[in-house]
């Protein structure tokens, strides 16, 4: 699904965002990326959706090599994965269900497969009753939970996340990695980017860690005990 390999990303200025990264993520599992702040998460995240290119090494994204595709190939790509910010970047201009809809009318879906896909998408994390409501008259936890509908309404295989809970409390916090769950239950790929330690530590997830652009720790999940 992903692989990074001897991956390198610096920026003008001499900035290295990442260094010899190389790391392989299987599909259908479900991975924390943890590290301070400054570590390398949101470059690590960006090289995935295309939104930066590696300088150096080889990146493969669902049987894509990113470092030799062209730049008409990019649109192609970013609709195989469905990304979501810290900060929503949710259009106030538009309804939820507008916000939800964008990928699909980019995409050039109908307009009544659209319907079924946003409706059921906004079901999925129970804002259904908010469709027609301004983002702005929404709660931080129900802005974001917009935009994890957005990311999965034309159902990736591979969703990132970066920081999705760092602007909520403890319980929503809980909630939506619940959420992240049920996704992963059905098959879908998720990378999500936390500083939130304790958080991760309850989710028995594998975590790596990131430190100054390179990879210092991979933990993989202890096997559950047997029947209790």
């Amino acid at each position: 699904m992903i692989h990074f390999d001897n991956v390198s990303k610096r920026y003008p200025g001499g900035h290295t965002g990442l260094s010899n990264v190389s790391l392989r993520i299987e599909a259908e599992e479900m991975v924390f990326l943890t590290g301070h702040s400054g570590a390398g998460k949101s470059t690590l995240l960006k090289l995935i959706g295309l939104l930066e290119r590696p300088s150096t090494g080889q990146l493969h994204v669902n049987d894509r090599n990113l470092s030799r595709l062209r730049n008409r190939q990019i649109p192609y790509h970013r609709r195989d994965v469905g990304m979501i910010f810290q900060d929503h970047r949710l259009l106030h201009d538009r309804t939820v269900f507008d916000n939800v809809a964008l990928p699909l009318v980019v995409a050039g879906i109908g307009h009544k497969e659209i319907g079924r896909r946003v409706r059921a998408a906004l079901d999925k994390v129970g804002l259904l009753h908010k469709e027609r409501s301004a983002p702005i008259t929404l709660s931080g936890g129900e802005q974001q939970r917009v935009g994890i509908a957005r990311a999965v309404v034309s159902k990736p295989p591979l969703v990132l996340a970066d920081e999705p809970t760092g602007n909520l409390d403890p319980a929503l916090s809980q909630e939506i990695m619940e959420l992240f769950k049920q996704f992963n239950q059905v098959g879908v790929t998720l990378l999500i980017a936390s500083h939130d330690i304790d958080l991760l530590s309850r989710m028995h997830k594998r975590i790596l860690t990131l430190s100054k652009g390179q990879l210092v720790d991979d933990i993989k999940p202890e096997p559950a005990d047997g029947g209790e």
